[in-house]
């Protein structure tokens, strides 16, 4: 039977639905810079493709995990493996699928390593790679089981929120899922409190944590500019601020992530 003849017998939702899988199987992901990439031949659970460096990162990496490595002449780095030019690669880079974490109740209720209670970070169309990085290496900092973010409008897995994430992307689950209002009731049903966190809120944050003193809380946190989506908010069951010194304080998405997983694990 010819794969014509195949699909016309299936529902057109069932050949999205097959095609976005094998496109998927084929997505890879160029991670570079010494530390991304050497933190990445270190994982044992990623699949590692292709290994490309300079002589002199090659010195320097360490251990390669058994990774072939090709050679190349630092003055045709970039076209040799497609980055842009601006990429800061230090002559290193690693060629691998994006990894795969398991579902959001396996993510959600894994214990992490040292937590003070179950914290989890959700993100609501926070795009930039450089934020979400940094959210990660902070959760992971602060002990959070995950960093949970929609599928659509979020940042994907790439070179450049790799190296921001300096490292943490190889440890640190960060679950893009297919619709975050579903999810995070999901998170409700499991016993997760959910906290907005918005400069509308009427709550302080600190005394939020104070009150829900070792409940398991997801943080939820909107783009710089737009905020939570409306959608969002109402599905939270707190909303609180940061409080600053002055009036007209502000942070951006990542250095408020920081500040709120602090305060939630010092609570």
């Amino acid at each position: 039977m010819s794969e014509k003849s195949g699909n016309a017998k299936k529902p057109t939702w069932v050949i999205d639905k097959e095609r976005a899988r094998r496109a998927a199987a084929a997505e890879t992901v160029w991670l570079f810079g010494l530390h991304a990439v050497r933190d990445a031949l270190a994982n044992p659970v990623r699949q590692k493709l292709r290994l490309v460096v300079t002589q002199n990162a090659l010195a320097r990496l360490g251990d390669l995990h058994g990774m072939e490595p090709e050679i190349t002449d630092p003055r045709i780095f970039d076209k040799a493996v497609g980055l842009a030019a601006e990429s800061v690669h230090q002559g290193a880079a690693l060629e691998v699928k994006p990894l795969k974490w398991g579902s959001l109740s396996e993510v959600a209720l894994r214990e992490a390593p040292g937590e003070t209670r179950p914290l989890l970070v959700a993100l609501d169309r926070v795009t930039d790679p450089h934020n979400v990085g940094a959210i990660l290496r902070s959760a992971e900092v602060f002990g959070a089981r995950a960093v949970i973010a929609p599928h659509r409008h979020s940042a994907p897995e790439t070179g450049a929120l790799a190296k921001t994430a300096s490292g943490a992307l190889e440890r640190q689950p960060y679950l893009r899922v297919p619709n975050l209002a579903e999810a995070l009731t999901q998170l409700k049903n499991m016993g997760f409190i959910l906290v907005g966190l918005d400069g509308t809120g009427t709550e302080s944050l600190p005394d939020l944590m104070s009150d829900l003193s070792g409940r398991a809380v997801c943080l939820v946190m909107g783009a710089e500019g737009p905020g939570m989506r409306e959608l969002t908010m109402k599905t939270c069951d707190h909303v609180a601020r940061i409080p600053f010194a002055a009036d007209f304080g502000s942070l951006n998405v990542s250095n408020a992530a920081a500040v709120a997983l602090y305060a939630a694990g010092r609570a």
